[in-house]
């Protein structure tokens, strides 16, 4: 049905989107995703409400230095005040002196609203949209109408919400935007009250969905169905309350599941990249499980699936991941199969015959360890050892003798630290003993580990954790449960992840750390560096720790 359709992307994430309880951007933040919005093929691009506060007027004027080549600026406002002209108006003047192209107002089309919040006769709002349209409409490119609580306005008034379309289309709209402003309606209600207002105004139509009742993305293709040529929403679907329609979902969902051209088909591989951007200047941590670009969107568990699309990715996925720029991941744990782990062999570039004995014992020792409280889904580092162990193909880098932390805190006042002494024997033969300070006994551990591992391996200098969580694994032992330990660590190059456990923190925190230099060192493929005849082992220096853990 709408094969071949051309859909406008309006996105409201500057403005619509940072009304989210949990996301503030500042104003250099808006500019780079207004940039990267323009690159991907957006539309429109809603700045936020001129006058409102001193951030949105700093980006309408450091905007016009962007130069987009696409996108067009859209700045929002509401229909005049009832009481004044429109040219009287300061809202509406200040909607003009922020220069952009476009002009985004709001309007009341529910009944209610004009009769309990604006206390008007319907003749009376009625008037109020077509001055604002037409006072606008001498003054910039186009403008967009926001039909506000146009949905909950067709199911009290059919008659007055349609009436009021036909006061935006009179006075010259380019586009009126019905919105599901309480986002409480349905897909069946969204699309045939579009058809309606399809037959009620001839201009053209567009959808701004809330997802209060968890179905935006859904309402939103629907009146794509009915004649809706405009989309908008936030990247992730940030937003008030439960948030607006998630665009990632939204084009991904129109685009290859729909047919329609909403930005050039090699630019949707980098859906997942705009997604994560989003996340990353709003400091809020990606959702896994978001459909198309989430982590665990396209990753596969169970024995039966992972053989399943090794003969053909499309009996478990619904799309080729690789056309939104995510990835396929397989994950171990105790529902995997050997086709798991002939996977990930191959996936960590090892040659292993699924016929080998070495796979049965390989898959018995996961599921050994998964017993005990490992788990590998955020940490491939760690299982690539253990396959490399069970193969026979791991290299011994170093060898513990022993470490030992202790914890200061000499008086009420004084900020704790930690020291960790390791002793270890490297890989010329050499003891070493080798101490450090940190902010925490895990900090600690690292800096002494590194020190007594960058004279063999300074490659281990650019290496640092990024991430550290402990999770309680028997909830009933209080303070003697078992813990399990993650780690993330990075290179600056790539980031990887290595798990410990133990009924000792600090020994799951260990094993992780332990795990996470192996693996660099292994994938760095390095030598050891022979060290000058003679050397003795630093015996008290101290580092300071970048993680307080």
């Amino acid at each position: 049905m709408a094969n071949g359709k051309k859909i406008q992307l309006y996105d409201t994430t500057l403005r619509d989107g940072c009304q989210s309880e949990d996301v503030s951007l500042t104003v250099d933040d808006k500019l780079t995703i207004a940039a990267r919005l323009d690159e991907f093929g957006f539309d429109y691009i809603e700045g936020g409400w001129p006058g409102s506060n001193e951030r949105d007027a700093a980006f309408f004027t450091e905007v016009r230095k962007l130069k987009l080549r696409h996108a067009k600026i859209a700045a929002f406002g509401s229909t005049r005040r009832a009481n004044l002209k429109a040219s009287q108006d300061r809202n509406l003047e200040l909607i003009l002196r922020a220069g952009a192209p476009v002009a985004t107002v709001v309007g009341k089309t529910w009944d209610l609203h004009v009769r309990e919040a604006l206390r008007i006769s319907h003749e009376h709002n009625f008037e109020v949209i077509h001055d604002t349209i037409a006072y606008l409409k001498k003054h910039v490119d186009e403008v967009i109408f926001d039909a506000e609580h146009f949905f909950d306005g067709m199911a009290a008034n059919q008659d007055f919400a349609l009436k009021c379309l036909s006061a935006a289309a009179d006075a010259g709209a380019d586009l009126i935007c019905l919105c599901d402003t309480n986002g409480g309606r349905l897909p069946f209600e969204i699309e045939e009250m579009v058809r309606l207002a399809r037959a009620a105004v001839s201009c053209p139509l567009g959808i701004h969905c809330h997802n209060d009742s968890d179905v935006a993305v859904a309402n939103t293709i629907a009146a794509v169905r009915a004649g809706a040529v405009q989309i908008q929403g936030t990247v992730n679907g940030f937003g008030e309350r439960c948030g607006n329609t998630n665009l990632i979902s939204a084009i991904a969902n129109l685009q290859l599941k729909m047919g329609c051209q909403c930005v050039p088909q090699a630019k949707l591989k980098s859906l997942r990249e705009l997604s994560t951007l989003v996340y990353e200047l709003a400091n809020i941590t990606p959702i896994a499980r978001q459909p198309y670009v989430g982590r665990s969107a396209f990753a596969h568990k169970g024995g039966l699936h992972v053989s399943a699309i090794q003969r053909n990715a499309r009996t478990y996925e619904h799309i080729d991941p690789a056309l939104v720029g995510n990835d396929r991941r397989v994950l171990l744990s105790e529902l995997a199969g050997q086709s798991n782990i002939v996977y990930k062999a191959r996936e960590f570039g090892l040659d292993i015959d699924p016929k080998d004995d070495k796979v049965s014992a390989l898959l018995a020792e996961l599921k050994r360890l998964e017993g005990e409280g490992y788990a590998f889904d955020g940490a491939d580092a760690s299982f690539e050892l253990v396959m490399l162990r069970a193969l026979g193909l791991e290299r011994e880098h170093f060898r513990l003798v022993s470490f030992r932390v202790f914890d200061d805190k000499w008086d009420e006042d004084q900020v704790p630290f930690s020291e960790a002494i390791v002793v270890i024997d490297g890989p010329d033969g050499r003891r070493s003993r080798n101490s450090a300070i940190g902010n925490g006994p895990v900090n600690a551990l690292d800096s002494a580990l590194r020190k007594a591992l960058v004279p063999y391996y300074p490659n281990l200098a650019a290496m640092q954790l990024s991430d550290y969580k402990v999770r309680v694994l028997d909830n009933g032992a209080g303070t003697a449960a078992r813990v399990r330990v993650l780690i993330e660590s990075t290179d600056g190059k790539r980031r990887w992840g290595t798990v410990g456990v133990s009924n000792n923190v600090i020994e799951a925190s260990w094993q992780a750390l332990v795990d996470s230099v192996e693996y660099k060192l292994h994938r760095d493929h390095v030598k050891p560096r022979a060290q000058p005849k003679g050397r003795r082992a630093a015996a008290g220096s101290e580092g300071r720790a970048r993680t307080a853990v």
